[in-house]
């Protein structure tokens, strides 16, 4: 696939973007299987050597597809995970990355794929949909990233040898996953103001040594509920990575070879990590690293990490350095219509400005007519939107706030969300300084949270799931 549009890349910076997620914390990895008790999993066969790969979009007649491994009560199929070890194939190599040997690579295509599986199975399960609706407008939003419009997006796709029906169901898959995780991770998360006391603390005294790290790993995990002979086995696997790697093995090489982490197919990158945010354990092996060295083996609840030390830069002052900044908040209330094919744009605006005109006359009141009309989740509040920060809203809708005297109501408004007039009811200005500091680090400390508990749910999902390998036919 082109570097101008790699499209898992696409999918999951989409799928944050629509559910206000932010990037995960790689530094903590999924996990890799271990056999039910209820329903014993067949060892996985040695990958057998291949010449070559099905290119994505490949057709042909001649070619059976059969059963790869089993995953609860669906299959991967050997074609789907030749699609994935040739799309990593095809990045690697744009990048310059040392490849592995190909068991290893499909070994650990296999792997991300049966998680992946398990995951969506899991959301299904629990109701998780994604409306045809939603997935236009994802896809729309991808077209826009790119600077294409929807029609020469789908061009590209079908190009790159993707099918644009293939395309739309990945996407509803990302978006699905991204909504689970929300649900069953990130809303469980909780971060106390006696954690958040402390960190500041720590933040300031270390503030003059501040610095940003370049990192990589490798995770040779554990499963859970391991015997002593099983952890014994898996630290003599770490020891033996660390030592080639001592011995001058490549390290992005070793870990698309031998990591359990899902990143293990981009050499293990993880990329800049403010070490404050890092779990306290790992960020003490880092400091006493050079860069381009790696650590031992350390020991964590989820398997041995060997971390490497790709480089070092000095961070910006931090948030709570810097002068504190005047912050204004908006106080407003709106009415919103939607554009449907049973009310045009021009309709709804008529409708909005006879609103206007009667609230003006002082023949109703915005709160009234928004519990009637308004056609958002604001409407039962009598529109009322609380209070706004500039950033909380798109540029059309605080440009317009900005313009409006106490009791004013706007003129009709477009946004990406619909048709809208605003009535100020209150502004106010105070010192951001504070607020803004304590919302950065309870931000910091909620992605380590989320790193560890993203982790360990991955890997319960993971084990959770009944996974049978079938030989290759």
């Amino acid at each position: 696939m082109s570097a101008s549009l790699n499209m898992r890349t696409t999918q999951i910076k989409l799928a944050a973007a629509l559910l206000c997620a932010l990037a995960a914390n790689d530094v903590l990895a999924q996990a890799k299987p271990a056999a039910p008790a209820s329903k014993p999993a067949a060892a996985a066969p040695a990958a057998k050597p291949s010449t070559g790969f099905l290119p994505p979009a490949a057709s042909n007649a001649n070619v059976i597809d059969s059963v790869y491994v089993i995953v609860n009560d669906e299959v991967i199929t050997n074609r789907e995970v030749d699609r994935r070890v040739n799309e990593f194939v095809q990045r690697a190599r744009a990048s310059n990355m040392q490849l592995p040997a190909m068991d290893d690579l499909r070994r650990q295509a296999v792997e991300a794929m049966i998680s992946e599986r398990a995951q969506l199975q899991l959301a299904k399960e629990m109701g998780v949909r994604v409306s045809d609706t939603e997935l236009d407008r994802a896809i729309g939003r991808i077209a826009e990233s790119q600077k294409m419009s929807p029609q020469d997006l789908r061009n590209q796709i079908e190009k790159e040898g993707m099918t644009y029906a293939g395309f739309r169901e990945q996407i509803r898959n990302e978006i699905m996953m991204q909504r689970l995780t929300d649900h069953e991770v990130d809303s469980k998360i909780q971060v106390s103001e006696a954690e958040i006391d402390t960190y500041l603390a720590a933040e300031k005294a270390a503030a003059a040594d501040r610095v940003e790290m370049d990192i990589a790993q490798i995770l040779v995990r554990i499963p859970e509920n391991a015997s002593p002979e099983q952890i014994t086995a898996r630290k003599a696997r770490a020891d033996e990575v660390a030592r080639q790697l001592r011995t001058g093995a490549d390290f992005a090489k070793m870990a698309a070879t031998y990591s359990d982490s899902p990143d293990a197919l981009k050499g293990g990158a993880i990329g800049w990590r403010d070490p404050a945010a890092l779990p306290t354990p790992i960020a003490n092996e880092l400091t006493k690293l050079k860069p381009g060295q790696s650590t031992a083996p350390i020991r964590a609840a989820f398997g041995f990490l060997i971390l490497k030390l790709n480089d070092v830069r000095k961070q910006a002052a931090p948030q709570q350095a810097q002068a504190a900044a005047a912050l204004t908040q908006t106080h407003a209330r709106h009415i919103m219509l939607k554009v449907t094919p049973t009310l045009t744009e021009d309709e709804a605006r008529k409708r909005l400005a006879e609103y206007k005109a009667k609230i003006d006359a002082k023949q109703a009141t915005m709160e009234d007519l928004a519990r009637q009309f308004s056609q958002d989740s604001s409407a039962a509040k009598g529109g009322d939107m609380g209070w706004l920060e500039p950033e909380d809203t798109v540029p059309e809708i605080a440009s317009v706030l900005d313009t409006l005297q106490p009791g004013q109501v706007s003129d009709v408004v477009k946004s990406p969300f619909g048709l809208h007039i605003f009535q100020l009811i209150e502004r106010k200005t105070q010192d951001a300084g504070k607020d803004k500091e304590r919302s950065a680090a309870r931000q910091i400390l909620t992605e380590r949270k989320r790193g560890e508990a993203l982790e360990d749910w991955a890997r319960q999902v993971r084990d959770r799931a009944y996974v049978e390998f079938r030989e290759d036919k």
